[in-house]
């Protein structure tokens, strides 16, 4: 049974939410701020975690960046705002989902369903270490290791999956439809901006080795190097 951690402060959405999720079979943790949510993931893991931005003692995305420090637990992010830069601000954390209230729990619910299917680990299997360097890019696919120029990159987990996607099909032109199926999945419920957002933020990550991801224009991008 996978695990949640709810976090918001307004006990009726909390009530809401685990109704949804205790029908879908998940067990639920709840806290009301986050100063709470930091305390439990020091105690215990989770599968996922539904956060709240506004909340008082410690925002969200305060909260988050404290979680992760100490571990990685993929983070829906619920927010009464839809400003761009909020959710650039919460990707940049390495927040994979964001939901504006008001939302629909099944909706949430099927968010969160994407979200532990994608960061569930692959069975381990003994393979020889599958390593790729263009210029000073240097991609290690097995140890899941980006750096440039000898510098390791702090990549957000989709950073991670859109660069190796992109590289895997180098030289390939990439429909946004194809990058948003293949590295979000089908079931995926945002737009194209999510795909841009991200593709921004990895080239900036990248530095100057953002020249090998190219704009296709009206069609997507293309890895060239």
């Amino acid at each position: 049974m996978s695990r949640l951690l709810l976090v918001d402060d307004e006990e009726k959405i909390r009530l809401m939410l685990r109704k949804y999720a205790a029908f879908e079979g998940y067990e639920i943790v709840e806290a009301q701020d986050g100063m709470a949510a930091v305390q439990i993931c020091k105690q215990e893991d989770f599968d996922a975690i539904i956060m709240d931005v506004m909340m008082p003692e410690l925002d969200g995305f305060s909260a988050c960046r404290e979680i992760f420090k100490f571990k990685k637990i993929p983070v829906l992010m619920l927010s009464a705002r839809g400003e761009e830069y909020d959710k650039i601000h919460g990707f940049e954390l390495g927040i994979e989902d964001y939901v504006v209230k008001p939302f629909s729990p099944k909706e949430v619910m099927m968010r969160i369903g994407v979200l532990i299917r994608r960061n569930q680990k692959p069975a381990a299997t003994e393979k020889t270490h599958d390593v790729l360097q263009y210029e000073g890019l240097h991609i290690d696919f097995t140890g899941r290791v980006v750096s440039a120029d000898g510098v390791t990159l702090d990549l957000s987990p989709k950073e991670y999956e859109l660069l190796f996607y992109l590289v895997r099909n180098k030289g390939i032109a990439l429909t946004r439809e194809k990058l948003i199926t293949e590295v979000w999945g089908y079931d995926f419920f945002g737009d194209d901006r999510t795909l841009d957002t991200h593709i921004k933020l990895l080239r900036n990550s990248l530095g100057e080795y953002r020249k090998f991801i190219v704009t296709l224009r009206g069609l997507g991008y293309r890895f060239e190097a």
